[in-house]
């Protein structure tokens, strides 16, 4: 669900909505929730000063439902 709903967002601010990936992996903690964009959108995914980037943590904390949840943003072309 976390996935799903973080790809919904991050879509809706790019413009190279076809390119986003989201992918999750479980740590000890809780979730690492990956997101690629592509390299043009980053800057519009991270926002001035992280504040898209923060808010975007803050939303997928909160669906979260107490359990660690950490949001990297990545372009399309960063190794896995």
């Amino acid at each position: 669900m976390l996935e799903e709903a973080l790809e919904h967002l991050v879509k809706g601010i790019v413009e190279h909505s076809d390119d986003v990936q989201v992918h999750a992996r479980r740590i000890r903690s809780g979730r690492v929730l990956e997101v690629r964009v592509h390299p043009d959108d980053l800057g519009k995914v991270i926002g001035r000063g992280g504040r898209t980037a923060k808010a975007l943590r803050t939303v997928m904390n909160a669906l979260g439902d107490g359990k660690y949840v950490r949001v990297d943003l990545l372009d399309l072309n960063e190794a896995r």
